[in-house]
């Protein structure tokens, strides 16, 4: 398709969804963490045969959306971590781990390989997440969702989605709304995702490009990582979806400045 049109068609749909139209990144230059003075701080690389529990856990175990959290829609293998939707009889499984209680943290360059699912209706995600977000609506106090990136397929096969959350769920729940990244190519194959999370600001990253700088809602306290294989809350979005799908984790890996 052609890109201007791809722009122009998804105008109307980031208008309806409070979603902003996608962009291209700021600049030319490629920024890596030791570029920018970070030194790598703790990783999994996850060539085990299961998951390291010493890292993290199997998130939200039950009903999630239209389906459930189920342990065996997570499997490790070949050095990835594979977190996949699965239709079993009439249920749908998806997938999530987390490193809360594990390895909790504030500040620092949050980075993953991945490779995104390949149909509409269920998506990818990393992110980061407070245990307190719901305890009320100062960031600085309570923290934020900070969702590094999020796979929604029906915006375009090149495009993933950023954004910031903060103050407990629910309609008076504040956000940056959803920041769109267009970069050829990431729809397919692995790439990587990247947050610098620093005390002033949130910078977005596709592959060492920057695509956001955002200035509100930013968290000062602890937040522990999420992957995670999302479903939908109405099974009429599911209506493209291809079971089995699966979203590809190579690596996850958090660098740190030595004054944070």
């Amino acid at each position: 398709m052609n890109r201007s049109f791809l722009i122009i068609c998804l105008v109307y749909s980031s208008v309806v969804c409070a979603q902003r139209p996608p962009q291209d990144p700021v600049s030319d230059t490629l920024f890596t963490p030791e570029r920018l003075g970070y030194l790598l701080f703790w990783e999994d690389d996850f060539n085990g045969t299961s998951l390291d529990t010493t890292k993290w856990k199997v998130r939200g175990v039950g009903p999630r959306a239209t389906g459930y959290v189920a342990e065996e829609a997570v499997t490790v293998g070949n050095g990835y971590l594979n977190l996949h939707a699965l239709k079993r009889n009439d249920s749908m499984l998806i997938s999530a781990v987390g490193t809360q209680d594990r390895f909790m943290t504030t500040y620092g360059y949050f980075e993953c390989r991945a490779q995104l699912q390949r149909s509409p209706g269920v998506w990818g995600a990393f992110w980061l997440q407070s245990p307190n977000l719901s305890g009320g609506n100062d960031p600085a106090v309570y923290g934020a969702e900070i969702d590094i990136m999020e796979c929604f397929r029906k915006l375009g096969e090149d495009i993933v989605s950023h954004n910031v959350h903060w103050g407990p769920y629910g309609p008076g729940q504040q956000t940056t709304r959803g920041m769109q990244s267009y970069l050829r190519g990431v729809g397919t194959g692995f790439h990587t995702f990247a947050l610098e999370w620093l005390p002033d600001k949130y910078v977005f990253y596709v592959d060492g490009y920057k695509f956001y700088e955002v200035t509100r809602g930013i968290s000062k306290v602890d937040q522990y990582i999420i992957l995670s294989m999302e479903l939908p809350n109405e099974l009429k979005d599911l209506a493209k979806t291809v079971f089995p799908d699966v979203f590809i984790v190579d690596w996850v890996k958090v660098y740190k400045k030595k004054e944070f």
